[in-house]
């Protein structure tokens, strides 16, 4: 019997690797791997579009679990609004322009785009802390649970939480 397996052992090993030998990635060719082209326009703005409506679907259903009250009205509308992406997505730095500049100047330009997106991300934590005390204790535990989720460090079962939760 144990002769038995190991035939059947071997036989699946040989299997397995000779179907590995089909699971190789295709060779890139134009439009392959490494090689970056922009996205049709169309087709951009109907995938911001579905991300939008997943956003507000989701802080739909942020403010149901929040249970927030008419009075908090007011602070959860300024709350999302200014959490809210600019659309101005920052662009990243022109190769050419970048390839004329000296390695000083580039610092400096680097510097100004990380200070920007700083300044963004100070509004936001801002207007976070302002909404966060308009809530009552119980709302603050359902909002503490929710942003470590958001940021990744919750369990949401397998899917693991985080930027990649897609619900």
């Amino acid at each position: 019997m144990k002769r038995m397996q190991k035939h059947l052992l071997t036989a699946g090993l040989l299997a397995g690797i000779g179907l590995s030998a089909f699971a190789q990635p295709a060779p890139g060719g134009p439009g392959g791997p490494g090689e970056h082209r922009p996205m049709d326009p169309a087709r951009m703005q109907e995938m911001r579009a579905r991300m939008e409506q997943r956003m507000n679907e989701r802080m739909e259903f942020f403010k149901f679990k929040l249970k927030i009250t008419p009075a908090q009205e007011g602070a959860w509308g300024a709350w999302t609004a200014a959490i809210k992406p600019t659309g101005a997505r920052p662009q990243r730095p022109d190769r050419a322009e970048f390839e004329r500049l000296s390695t000083p100047e580039r610092i400096d330009r680097i510097r100004a785009m990380r200070a920007t997106r700083q300044a963004e991300m100070d509004k936001r934590f801002d207007a976070t802390k302002a909404f966060y005390a308009q809530l009552d204790p119980a709302q603050r535990k359902v909002f503490d649970q929710e942003s470590m989720n958001m940021l990744g460090g919750g369990h949401r079962g397998h899917e693991g939480g985080g930027r990649h939760h897609r619900g």
